[in-house]
Parts: structure tokens; C-alpha cells; sequence
């Protein structure tokens, strides 16, 4: 039963999480931690933390841990596989119709009236992952994650690569809390 609510819940997510991997995190978080409480959210906080520095999409790596703390490798496997198996089949039948209707200023006219969604849809996920309610326990977020969250900011907007930028936050990250 477990693996058929792994399966569905992460299909949900796969068809419903437009945007990328930000946009989809407020869904995941509703899903895993809300609706099923399979993990928590500090668990959460650290999946998407892991999901940024490891290659791939948030929701694929989210997926695969999230499957693996539920119900193993295969649970790991089965979540993994429902959150690709919308965006393939979606991408396979909307490439074929977007090639057609490109340039149609109705098509242009949805798709730039899909952008703020998908951005109010990015800060409502950081703003979860800042502000948790209280249901969802206390927020990670200290004075210490406030200077290295600005101290990022500035150096991101001078052009400091981003690999960087993770690697020397783990190391304040050492520094400041062990």
C-alpha cells in the first residue's frame, strides 16, 4: 500500500508541479510532510538544502530520498519514476503542439501570463522554507543564516560562481555551528 501512495503522491506532484524545482516545493512540502507526514519538516529543510548542492532537479532528488526514508530502494525507485513519467509524457505531447502554434500570440499571451504564477509560486516556497508555521515546528533560520544568506546575496550579484559560493557556506556553515 505504501508503494501505491509513493507512486500517486509524487505522479500529483509530477503533474501538478509547473515551474521547475522551486516553483514545485510548497506541492512537495504540502504532500510529504502536510498530507502524509512522512518525513518532517526539518527533514525537508534538509532535503532541499542536499537537493541544491547534488546534480539533478529538487523534485527528482527530492523523490528518490523521500521514497528511500519511506519504503527503501524500491520505494526510492518507484518515487523517482512517477515524478518523471508526467514530464515525459507532457514534453512528448506538447513538443509536437508548441511546434505548431509557436508564434500564435494567444500562446505567447498564456505563457506570459503563466510567469508571475510561477514566480509568486518560487517565493512562496522560500517563504515556507523560511517561515515555517508553527505546526511545522521552529524555523532554521538564525542570525548567523541571515548574514550568510546576505553575504551570498551580495557576492551572487557580483558574480561569484555559484559552486562557490555553496562550497564556502558549508565551510561558515562548520565554522559557525560544530
Amino acid at each position: 500500500m505504501i508503494y501505491l501512495q509513493l507512486f500517486l503522491s509524487y505522479l500529483k506532484i509530477g503533474f501538478f508541479g509547473f515551474g521547475g524545482g522551486y516553483a514545485m516545493l510548497s506541492l512537495i512540502q504540502q504532500e510529504v510532510v502536510v498530507s502524509r507526514g512522512w518525513i518532517s519538516a526539518a527533514q525537508f529543510t534538509d532535503i532541499v538544502a542536499i537537493s541544491q548542492m547534488t546534480p539533478g532537479p529538487i523534485a527528482i532528488n527530492s523523490a528518490t530520498y523521500i521514497g528511500y526514508e519511506v519504503a527503501g530502494i524500491f520505494g526510492s525507485i518507484i518515487a523517482t519514476t512517477a515524478v518523471c513519467v508526467p514530464c515525459f509524457v507532457i514534453m512528448l505531447s506538447l513538443a509536437k503542439f508548441y511546434l505548431r502554434v509557436r508564434g500564435n500570440r494567444y500562446m505567447e499571451g498564456a505563457m506570459a501570463g503563466m510567469m508571475p504564477v510561477l514566480v509568486g509560486m518560487i517565493t512562496a516556497a522560500a517563504l515556507l522554507l523560511m517561515f515555517p508555521s508553527e505546526s511545522d515546528g521552529a524555523s532554521f533560520i538564525d542570525t548567523w543564516s541571515w548574514v550568510i544568506f546576505g553575504i551570498c546575496v551580495v557576492l551572487n550579484t557580483l558574480r561569484v560562481n555559484p559552486i562557490l559560493l555553496i562550497a564556502l557556506s558549508a565551510v561558515a556553515g562548520v565554522l559557525i555551528y560544530v
